[in-house]
């Protein structure tokens, strides 16, 4: 994902941090000066949805404007790999005894 929030507000008038740092006060979002720095210039690690929420309603906008799905970004499969027993959970099941305890390896 994209994080796409300072080009949003830019649409829609707003150049400055501080000043959607007051709108979404407004709507009950608030929000610290180094969050708000975080989120104006940088791509944030988590957001809540409720904030996004209020984001989206100061700015008027959908979500699809502040998040921009990038799906070229997710790495493929390759068709030429078959799933291993590994990768199935098989390889690495020991057998237990009935105390619950692993017997030792061959």
């Amino acid at each position: 994902m994209k994080w796409n929030l300072r080009l949003a507000a830019a649409n829609r008038g707003i150049w400055k941090a501080s000043e959607l740092q007051s709108m979404l006060a407004e709507r009950g979002l608030v929000i610290s000066a180094g969050k708000m720095s975080g989120l104006w210039s940088g791509q944030p690690a988590s957001i809540k949805l409720d904030d996004l929420d209020v984001i989206c309603a100061v700015l008027g906008c959908p979500i699809g404007e502040v998040l921009i799905p990038e799906p070229e970004k997710v790495t493929q499969p390759s068709s030429d790999q078959a799933p291993t027993a590994a990768a199935a959970g098989v390889a690495g099941v020991a057998p237990k005894r009935r105390d619950g305890r692993s017997l030792p390896p061959e």
